[in-house]
């Protein structure tokens, strides 16, 4: 199971520099997850200031 950011992201780029497999990318509005390569381990959920990050 892959985590997904919320609507709540404030692209503040936290995450993306706290995942060890290099999943998250900045998108259009907010910052996004690759699914795919997600391995889930919640290290980005537990950096997010405004826990937009949740389990899928």
């Amino acid at each position: 199971m892959a985590y997904v950011i919320t609507d709540e992201c404030i692209s503040c780029g936290t995450c993306e520099g706290e995942c060890p497999v290099g999943c998250i990318s900045a998108g259009d509005s907010q910052y996004v997850i690759d699914a795919d390569a997600c391995i889930d381990c919640g290290t980005c959920a537990g950096a997010c200031p405004v826990e937009a990050i949740k389990p899928e």
